[in-house]
C-alpha cells in the first residue's frame, strides 16, 4: 500500500506549473463552453431570425447593433476563448461584454434571481482572471508561440 503522500503528489512544488495550467485549461473551458452554448447561441439565433428584435440597447447604438456586438463576443470571442486562439484579445472582447452587462444593464445589482447581474459579475471575474494569468501551455497560443520562437 503507498503511503499519503505519494496519492497527494499534485501538492508538490515541482509539479505547480502543471497543474497551473490545467486548471487556466479548465476555466477556459468552462467559461467559454457555457459562454457559447448558454448565451451566445440563443443570441445569435434571434439575430438571424429577424423580425423585431427584443434587446437592451446600453450604449445606444441601437438595437440591432448591439445584439451583433454581444453575439461577436459571446460566440466567435467565446469560441477562440475555448481553443486558446487570441485569447487575450477574445477576452477583452467578453470583458466589454460583461462589464456593460453588470454595471449598465444591470446597474451592479449583485441580488440573486432573474434579472440581477450575479452572472455577468461572476463572468467577468473569470475572464479578468484568465486575461491575467493568460492561456496556458494547453492552447494554441502556446503551440504557435512555441512553432514561432522555434522557427527563429
Amino acid at each position: 500500500m503507498k503511503p499519503f503522500f505519494q496519492y497527494a503528489a499534485f501538492m508538490t512544488p515541482g509539479r505547480a506549473g502543471l497543474y497551473a495550467d490545467a486548471g487556466l485549461l479548465l476555466l477556459r473551458l468552462w467559461l467559454g463552453l457555457s459562454m457559447l452554448l448558454l448565451h451566445g447561441v440563443g443570441k445569435m439565433q434571434k439575430l438571424l431570425a429577424g423580425g423585431e428584435i427584443k434587446f437592451a440597447d446600453p450604449l445606444g447604438i441601437g438595437i440591432r447593433n448591439s445584439l451583433m456586438l454581444a453575439v461577436f463576443a459571446e460566440t466567435l470571442c467565446a469560441a477562440a476563448l475555448i481553443v486558446g486562439l487570441a485569447t487575450r484579445l477574445a477576452l477583452t472582447q467578453l470583458i466589454a461584454t460583461m462589464a456593460v452587462a453588470f454595471f449598465i444593464v444591470h446597474k451592479m445589482q449583485l441580488a440573486m434571481g432573474p434579472g440581477s447581474g450575479e452572472l455577468a459579475f461572476i463572468y467577468l471575474g473569470g475572464f479578468l482572471t484568465l486575461l491575467v494569468a493568460g492561456p496556458g501551455r494547453f492552447s494554441l497560443d502556446f503551440l504557435v508561440l512555441n512553432h514561432y520562437r522555434k522557427a527563429t
